[in-house]
């Protein structure tokens, strides 16, 4: 009797360490449609592991990353800091040399990067697309800078208030990188923190905007969810590639999703809310009013104010949800334009979005 129950327990167990790997494999997929001549990838370019001040190996992030439904990350981890040196000795390339291999599997996008990290001011910053870490270890903030720049990187200004707006100034050292071409970007959200002056610069500057996670902890999520998902950038890259991916980031292509909130320059925020937000033709007419659907295919909620004469006084457009509008009108055979703002889809500070929502006519 006893070993017909051990032969059981074994054959249970046996079936449940088969079943983890299978398990483990799952992907929540981001719920934010391409848009006309671009593909949207979602990416978060700032984490950290054990090689810095993050708690997880390497290889978690890329687990994490792809479990949750990212195309594309980059392991951040600081230069200068490193309070697990005593235990893992410094090497700058190496977070990146463990996690390749898993993030090839995960068919995730995974360029080389780093972070500079000295006090604020002149702050953070991270680079992205490096050939070699190393060189950024240098005494001279500026050289380190420029290192990254010899080597073609993207460079961004992390969390530019994180310390205060006082610290956060715009300072003489930051023009010379500017004027150098030497900063590309600048994280307008970090994690749950919104920085109004860094939008406003990118807007100014023609700097890339950034949302990230900075993440440094285990992150329990599953999947990215409406109301609970990790700050991250969307890129529109003309192909799924590291160079398709890189263009993008210089050329400025990026919205953030912050939040209840996306975040982006007009040109690029609102093709995505056309593909996000989709208008049928109405299904029902009578003497005096339609009916129709609004599909609402992403993983925003979208709100929206009415600036014109015609439709609700606002819309409520819950994430992945069809809303059934009714329409009272004396002319129900012609086409009906409504005018809204949207108010959390930011195109400048405190400024949301004009759209037009249009219903075809017969």
């Amino acid at each position: 009797m006893m070993k017909r129950l051990l032969r059981v327990l074994a054959t249970v167990v046996g079936l449940l360490v088969l079943s983890l790997p299978s398990q483990a494999q799952l992907r929540h997929e981001i719920h934010f449609p391409d848009v006309p001549g671009y593909k949207t990838l979602k990416c978060d370019f700032h984490m950290h592991t054990v090689f810095s001040d993050g708690t997880v190996w390497p290889t978690v992030r890329v687990d994490e990353a792809w479990q949750q439904g990212l195309d594309a990350i980059t392991l951040t981890d600081h230069i200068e800091y490193q309070p697990h040196k005593d235990d893992l000795p410094t090497n700058h390339n190496r977070p990146f040399d463990l996690a390749a291999g898993r993030a090839r599997q995960k068919n995730l996008l995974f360029p080389r990067a780093a972070e500079i990290t000295r006090d604020t001011p002149p702050g953070h910053f991270n680079t992205l697309f490096l050939k070699d870490a190393n060189p950024l270890d240098t005494a001279d903030f500026l050289e380190a800078v420029k290192q990254a720049n010899e080597q073609d990187a993207f460079v961004f200004w992390n969390h530019q208030a994180w310390k205060g707006p006082e610290l956060g100034k715009w300072m003489d050292v930051h023009t010379q990188m500017y004027d150098n071409k030497w900063l590309h970007g600048m994280e307008v959200c970090n994690g749950q923190t919104y920085y109004p002056d860094a939008h406003r610069w990118c807007l100014e500057k023609g700097l890339t905007m950034m949302g990230t996670s900075d993440i440094h902890g285990p992150d329990q999520r599953k999947s990215n969810d409406p109301e609970d998902h990790r700050t991250m950038t969307l890129v529109f890259a003309k192909e799924r590639t590291l160079d398709s991916l890189k263009e993008a980031l210089v050329e400025g292509r990026t919205v953030v999703w912050y939040m209840e909130q996306l975040i982006g320059r007009r040109e690029f925020i609102e093709p995505l809310f056309v593909q996000c937000i989709r208008v049928a033709k109405p299904h029902l007419r009578s003497s005096n009013a339609v009916w129709v659907a609004i599909e609402n295919v992403c993983d925003l909620d979208v709100h929206l104010e009415r600036t014109g004469s015609v439709g609700p006084a606002e819309l409520e457009l819950p994430a992945r949800t069809t809303y059934l509008l009714n329409i009272r009108t004396k002319r129900p055979a012609d086409p009906i334009e409504m005018a809204y703002t949207a108010t959390n889809l930011l195109i400048a500070p405190e400024q949301g979005l004009p759209v037009t929502l249009r219903i075809p006519g017969e």
